[in-house]
């Protein structure tokens, strides 16, 4: 058998990795310190507004925004127990602060604009209820800004973090980006301490699951600080990517060592039995690797960017993964052998000989379930009360930030702050579009400086630096408060009262910004993107399980399973009346599709396997047993990981995508053990004639060419004879002369 593989590519490869499987682990080492080092200068983006597209209104509006005025974040401070002089201290302290563009508070036109009594305020009772005053800040720059979050460092300092209330988009940043480093490391943790628990029990060396482990660790420090090249990487990203990698290709490194150890147990030298091994595993670890880069690929096709940041992550991860098991696994299996026999434990799991038996019984119930629910899940998953912006992503209940965003809307009401921007071309327009505004029933507030400035006193009666505030040589802002959440059917059609009443106005070169106005377009670009996304990540998958069996049917089964698990892990919330985030939706879909189709196609490969030597019914039950361990192995593994993100999230977005990837490994790993066999079972009389079929024809043509064979190697032979004849007659006439 070797003799006959020496000279094919895969076996020149796996013989070189091998003969130099130091100077390999070497270089992996050097990566490792390389990426090891550039992992702390990976910027993390906080900001989804950055990852709207270029189209995109919004982000139309923030480039014009960025260049007047600068990009600012907010706050929404409320001081318990206070007096208005002591609130008034505390918002002069604040507006003293670098990086503190302004400071709102009931006499914020008497100070800015005026000496005091020169204008009159009515927002008093805005800022200042039974004992407690409210504060919002305006920043100089975006809500993750290292400058924004320093200045709000010394806002806790001055106002007291633990005594106080603070919300709004800077602190939720602010939030997000202290505790998700220190959940994830928390989770990553936890996952590695329960699936190497996991591998001990389904494996037979308690040093097995250590090699596993070390490979993907390597495999994430190269894939996390190779995150460089991108510069900064979405918060979404950075949470998800080194778990998520860790979980889906575990698998790889599994069956490159159970390979070598079969090949071992038959005496083969370990050398050559390493080789034979890459050979062998590595079509199947190539095509596991392919429908997974094919789900994660897909989602960086989305127009809203945050997509391409996780897929093209993501994909690199697993591009790792695969390099690592390849190249540098051939040597610690080499280096570990004595260990992993060392440590040799018996069986934990005993052969899963019943269980094909067992769920033959559930065979048909199951089916027919799946054909009744399907239709009806596939358009539960759409009637989700789904959120798409920033509001959605935030801390979750429990959390310091969500009980004092709740607090402060409790006493003074919502404040969802918009900023309008309109030529700077007349005060007195300026004027009455600030008066229009106020009159909407659900603003609390517009300030503007047009609006402030009493008739007839000039804008040069003002110092430069306050005017700079909220005037540039083009553009005016105005400062809104809607008395509504970020995020709601009214949120959207408040915004949309607003922008009409500010173009009719300004019809030209007018903007509203906001998280309202940012999550109508994230809205508008996501729904499109799901319906495109998820049918291109089908399409790829199909294509893939197409080469594997070479078939343009079996893609079809192989998938249905896995595409009903999705539809019932994403009705679930529906039925439970609970909310979803559209980006986990789509992400999830699409992860979930690559990470667990495997399972249907080790199942569908054993049935086949079988089906050689056994009718239906037993080869459906023998597909089962054979798979179970490897199936429930990386079923569990995943389940495991999406949980922990659950668990230990206290980002929303983050524990829903956990909770999301958790139940998809669960439902899909039962349904690939109960649909898939009676799916295929169901049509065995045809796909197999099918297979049948194209043997025969295969084998018909072999024949044919085997016919015609005695024929032409005479009329070869002949031909060559007389070139040789030809040849030898022009020698001679040379000779001759």
């Amino acid at each position: 058998m070797v003799m006959k593989m020496k000279k094919q590519p895969i076996y020149i490869l796996a013989k070189f990795i091998v003969d130099n499987r130091k100077k390999i682990n070497i270089v992996f080492i050097l990566a490792v310190i390389i990426c090891g080092i550039m992992f702390p200068f990976v910027g993390v983006n906080y900001d989804l507004s950055q990852y709207l597209p270029s189209f995109a209104p919004t982000k139309q509006a923030l480039d014009v925004m960025e260049e007047e005025f600068g990009y600012p974040g907010m706050a929404r401070i409320m001081l318990k127990d206070t007096t208005k002089y002591e609130a008034k201290q505390i918002r002069d302290q604040i507006s003293d602060i670098d990086g503190v563009d302004m400071v709102i508070g009931d006499d914020l036109l008497e100070n800015i604009y005026a000496a005091p009594g020169f204008m009159k305020t009515e927002m008093s009772d805005d800022f200042f209820k039974d004992g407690n005053a409210i504060i919002e800040v305006v920043f100089e720059e975006g809500d993750s800004d290292p400058k924004t979050k320093a200045a709000l460092d010394e806002i806790y300092d001055i106002v007291g973090y633990e005594d106080n209330a603070f919300s709004g988009s800077a602190v939720s940043s602010k939030f997000r980006q202290e505790s998700i480093t220190k959940e994830i490391v928390f989770a990553i943790f936890l996952s590695l301490v329960i699936i190497f628990i996991i591998l001990a029990i389904t494996t037979t060396s308690w040093f097995e699951p250590l090699l596993f482990i070390a490979v993907m660790v390597v495999a994430i420090i190269l894939n996390m600080g190779s995150n460089i090249i991108f510069g900064t990487i979405s918060f979404f990203t950075f949470s998800t990517a080194a778990i998520l990698q860790l979980a889906v290709s575990m698998d790889y490194s599994i069956f490159l060592l159970h390979t070598f150890s079969a090949y071992e147990e038959r005496g083969i030298k370990r050398e050559t039995a390493m080789i034979l091994a890459i050979c062998k595993s590595c079509k199947s670890i190539l095509a596991s690797g392919a429908t997974t880069i094919v789900g994660f690929i897909t989602i960086a096709l989305m127009q809203f960017t945050i997509g391409k940041d996780v897929g093209f992550v993501l994909t690199k991860g697993i591009i790792y993964s695969l390099l690592t098991v390849i190249f540098m696994m051939p040597s610690l299996i080499l280096t570990n052998t004595e260990r992993i026999k060392k440590y040799k434990h018996k069986a934990f799991i005993p052969p899963f000989t019943r269980l094909g038996s067992i769920l033959r019984r559930f065979r048909r119930p199951i089916l027919i379930i799946c054909i009744l629910l399907a239709v009806p899940c596939y358009i539960g998953q759409g009637m989700n009360k789904f959120y798409y912006g920033d509001d959605a992503l935030g801390a979750s209940p429990g959390t310091k930030y969500y009980e004092d965003t709740r607090e402060i809307n409790n006493i003074f009401g919502k404040s969802n702050m918009v900023i309008a921007m309109v030529p700077n071309t007349s005060l007195v327009q300026e004027r009455e579009v600030t008066d229009a505004i106020n009159d909407l029933d659900f603003v609390n507030y517009a300030i503007s400086l047009g609006g402030a400035l009493p008739e007839g006193i000039p804008v040069d009666f003002l110092p430069d630096d306050i005017v700079d505030i909220m005037h540039t040589d083009n553009y005016a802002r105005i400062l809104i408060s809607m008395n509504n959440m970020e995020e709601s059917d009214y949120s959207f059609e408040c915004n949309d009262i607003l922008t009409k009443t500010v173009e009719s106005y300004y019809p030209e070169n007018s903007y509203v910004l906001g998280m309202t106005a940012t999550t109508i377009d994230i809205k508008d670009i996501l729904t499109e993107d799901y319906n495109k996304v998820s049918i291109i990540s089908m399409i790829g998958v199909a294509i893939v399980v197409a080469v594997t069996f070479k078939s343009l049917l079996i893609p079809l089964f192989v998938i249905i399973p896995i595409e009903v698990a999705i539809y019932f892990n994403m009705t679930l919330p529906y039925i439970a009346g609970g909310s979803l985030l559209y980006i986990c939706y789509i992400i999830v879909s699409c992860l979930q599709l690559g990470a667990t189709i495997d399972y249907s196609i080790l199942v569908a490969n054993n049935y086949f396997d079988e089906r050689h030597s056994h009718n239906k019914e037993e080869a459906a039950i023998n597909a089962v047993n054979k798979s179970a361990i490897s199936v429930l192995t990386s079923g569990l593994i995943l389940a495991v990981v999406g949980y922990l993100l659950f668990f230990t999230s206290s980002i929303t977005a983050i524990s829903q995508v956990g909770h999301l990837v958790g139940r998809g490994a669960l439902l899909s790993m039962l349904l690939v053990l109960t649909l898939l066999p009676a799916l295929l079972s169901a049509v065995d009389e045809f796909i197999i004639k099918r297979r049948e079929a194209q043997k025969l024809k295969k084998q018909e043509k072999v024949n044919k060419n085997k016919k015609l064979l005695p024929a032409i190697i005479p009329e070869k032979i002949k031909e060559i004879g007389k070139k040789a004849d030809k040849e030898k007659n022009k020698g001679d006439d040379k000779s001759e002369k």
